[in-house]
């Protein structure tokens, strides 16, 4: 059995008896690191090694169980926006080994995998098994580089998450996490395309996903309600990864009002819904980290 393979049992293995931990932002830490507006997070993996590797130190030295890899562009579609397209297997194995270096031997690595930003046919340009194959490019070198896991996260579009479920399972020993974004409206959460959180749940689950549930978006208070949607309706491990709420523009410079203090208090309520995997979204930072773990374990 490999080491990956061993890892991934494991993770799988304590999410029946514990909480674990995740990340906090990926792109706040970067900006606040060197990051300009507009320039590409994948690339900082070959040309800012050292901060990339900072960046994962920090969450794990905050108390994160899993930290994600800065790959969450790593598709050729969204790394052709950059002239990168070709570049996709080098970026992704990159992140992950940056990411790995910092791990100890009960913490671990999950593979950030973000939308594409392309619709599939009808709709788009894009057929699934184009959509296909650049998932299991992308995912594919993630493992190469050490990954333990695999976030397919902030999906909007059931039908996409679903295909790079089913490519993360076709091509990889990885554990398969996925979440959604969901806003509120009049008749409750939906996502953009009009998912609910129960059918989002659901239909990730029977794609494949171990562990399903929602990230960025929202506040945590938000997060607590889509919990408490998402948590009945599967058999697994549900995760969120909670925003430091809604960002507000002062000062020329973007606020998050949320403090570790008054999300520590909410992950309580999320620990006890249960959620089993718990971290950060948008605005949080190592300090928001440091607090989760001191709040649930």
């Amino acid at each position: 059995m490999t080491t990956q393979v061993s890892s991934a049992h494991e993770i799988l293995q304590r999410l029946e008896n514990e909480i674990l931990i995740f990340d906090g932002a990926t792109g706040t830490y970067l900006q606040q690191h060197g990051l300009e507006s507009g320039g590409c997070p994948e690339l900082m993996n070959a040309d800012a090694p050292d901060t990339i590797r900072g960046m994962a130190r920090a969450y794990f030295d905050a108390g994160s169980d899993i930290v994600l890899t800065n790959s969450f562009g790593g598709t050729k579609y969204r790394l052709q926006h950059y002239d990168a397209q070709d570049r996709v297997r080098e970026l992704n194995k990159l992140a992950a080994e940056h990411a790995k270096s910092q791990a100890g031997s009960t913490q671990y690595v999950a593979g950030s995998v973000g939308p594409t930003g392309e619709f599939i046919e009808p709709l788009g340009a894009v057929s699934e098994s184009e959509m296909y194959d650049a998932f299991a490019e992308q995912i594919t070198a993630l493992e190469e580089g050490g990954a333990d896991a695999v976030m397919i996260e902030t999906q909007m579009v059931l039908d996409e998450a679903q295909i790079a479920i089913k490519a993360t399972r076709e091509n990889t020993e990885l554990v398969v996490m996925s979440t959604m974004v969901f806003d509120k409206g009049p008749r409750g959460f939906f996502t953009m395309w009009g998912t609910s959180p129960e059918d989002a749940a659901k239909g990730l689950r029977d794609a494949g996903a171990d562990v399903v549930g929602s990230n960025c978006g929202n506040g945590i208070d938000k997060m607590i309600e889509i919990a408490e949607l998402m948590r009945p309706v599967v058999d697994c491990p549900v995760v969120i990864q909670s925003n430091a709420g809604i960002p507000a523009y002062k000062g020329g410079e973007i606020i998050y009002p949320e403090s570790p203090e008054y999300m520590a208090e909410r992950y309580k309520q999320l620990a006890e819904i249960p959620v089993q995997v718990l971290g950060g979204c948008c605005g949080t930072t190592p300090d928001h980290i440091r607090a989760l773990k001191e709040a649930v374990k």
